[in-house]
This record gives structure tokens, sequence and C-alpha cells, in this order.
């Protein structure tokens, strides 16, 4: 059976760090760089998010968009934006999830799957720090 994908894109804007508290300083720029410096540093990020169902016969849709945004909003704008990750997020903060963009977009695919149960099923969500950096995370 056919199915119709659609993409979403929201943007935030945070900062963050990369760091193991279990590591010390010197093995933390090592493997992370100018990215585990204690000040933190920040990006304007771009998330996209696509799900993919099947195409209501009577609205046109695979997804009720107003609800799709409503998640979007509360699960990665409220959640993300003009935040400390490592500080304002409890699961990156020290000794849990390191803020990768891989990390955040595993993540974000996670909470927006729960969130909307089964009206669609989310397929990726891309992360991008900047027009030059990006990852994304495809569900199974």
């Amino acid at each position: 059976m056919s199915t119709c994908t659609l993409t979403r894109r929201v943007k935030f804007a945070a900062a963050h760090r990369y760091r193991r508290p279990e590591w010390d300083d010197a093995r933390n720029e090592a493997t992370f760089g100018a990215c585990a410096w204690p000040s933190y540093h920040g990006h304007s990020y771009t998330c996209d998010v696509t799900v993919a169902g099947q195409i209501d016969p009577l609205t046109g849709f695979i997804v009720d968009l107003g609800k799709l945004d409503a998640i979007l909003r509360r699960e990665i704008v409220q959640r993300f934006d003009h935040r400390n990750i490592n500080v304002d997020v409890p699961e990156f903060g020290d000794g849990r999830l390191v803020p990768s963009g891989e990390n955040l977009a595993r993540f974000i695919l996670d909470r927006v799957q729960t969130s909307l149960k089964t009206d669609a099923r989310v397929v990726s969500v891309t992360i991008a720090e900047d027009d030059t950096l990006s990852a994304t995370y495809a569900a199974d």
C-alpha cells in the first residue's frame, strides 16, 4: 500500500557543549575539541520532522497539521528554544545524553512519535546546526 510523507520544519536557538563527566578535561577536549569548552556555544538549529501515512480520503491529509504543529511546539520549540541543552533539558544533563545532533534527532523522533500515537509514523528527524552540518535519524 502506498504512503505519503510530509515534512514540517521548526527552528530554535540553543546552547550546548559536548562533555563526558567521567572523563577529565584533557580527554574531553581531545575527543570533542572546542565543543567541550566550559563556556558552551550556541546554534540556530533547524529541525525537519518527516511523517508518513495514508492520505485520508475526506481531508486529503496524512496527519492533522494543527495537532502536529502543537506537538512540535511542545516537544521541540518549548523544550529547546533559548535553552542551554546541558542544563535545562534533564535528558541531556551531566552523565546522560551528549547533546550531539545525532542524539537530538533520535530524542526528538522518539518524543514526537510517542505524542502522535497512531495518527502517522515519524520516519525521520533531521537536525541542522547550520547550513554545513546536519544529522538525520531515521526510524527502523
